[in-house]
């Protein structure tokens, strides 16, 4: 099975810690056994924080989304080193490079591509272009909720929708450099279009990822009965 796998920033990122870094690695590791791995590192904090001080400088989107992109190679990088051998040496700058570097039998890490794309769109379209057997996507959150829940306490939570229902919910997403979405309106058309099998979790737990292709693979259902995040139905 082939894997994208789409890590938010603020998640592997959180504080620079060396040993999150390697706690995901672990994961991939042990995923890269016996499926194809590819993974799109978002920028998380740090970016923000970048693309803040370049707007405030002058710059206009499309270079506060370079400024974005920097960071996410960046945190690429470092996923890299923690999978030492185990990884394709270095992040892919587009996606026939990426397909390229998959030829390698190796873990490919990578982070963003070209302006006006998140890395969750980054992941979507890579997905598509590779044919891969399903996209999941870490966040901070455990799913797809119909508000904001750190706004709003009474969100519902959706165990399962329609990529027609994702699009719905994340259109009011404010499309700039730096922007904060569980899914973006750009990725989520991407998975209407192509009927990717996509899953949007809670990356908090590396865990969670290894548990939801066990799930994946097994064919049975939740894993010890819970639901993994949000499945977008094909």
């Amino acid at each position: 099975m082939l894997i994208v796998l789409s890590i938010g920033g603020s998640i592997l990122a959180k504080d620079l810690d060396p040993e999150r870094f390697r706690e995901y690695a672990e994961v991939l590791k042990k995923l890269s056994q016996e499926h194809k791995v590819v993974i799109v590192t978002g920028g998380g904090v740090a970016a923000r924080r970048y693309i803040d001080a370049a707007r405030q400088l002058g710059a206009n989107e499309s270079v506060c989304d370079f400024v974005g992109i920097d960071v996410t190679r960046l945190n690429a990088q470092l996923l890299i080193a923690a999978l030492g051998n185990s990884a394709y040496p270095e992040p892919p700058g587009t996606y026939r490079e990426a397909e390229l570097a998959l030829a390698s039998g190796k873990i490919v890490v990578m982070g963003g591509v070209i302006p006006g794309q998140t890395t969750d769109a980054v992941s979507a379209i890579l997905a598509e272009y590779l044919n891969a057997n399903l996209l999941v996507i870490a966040t901070a959150v455990d799913g797809v909720y119909s508000e904001d829940p750190n706004k709003n306490p009474a969100a519902t939570k959706f165990d399962t929708m329609t990529p027609e229902e994702l699009i719905s919910v994340v259109m009011s997403t404010e499309m700039k450099a730096g922007s904060k979405s569980p899914v973006d309106p750009l990725a989520a058309k991407i998975i209407q279009r192509c009927g990717m099998k996509t899953i949007v979790l809670d990356g908090g737990n590396s865990e969670n990822i290894a548990n939801v292709v066990l799930q994946e693979n097994v064919k049975s259902g939740p894993v010890d009965g819970v639901p993994i995040g949000t499945h977008i139905l094909r």
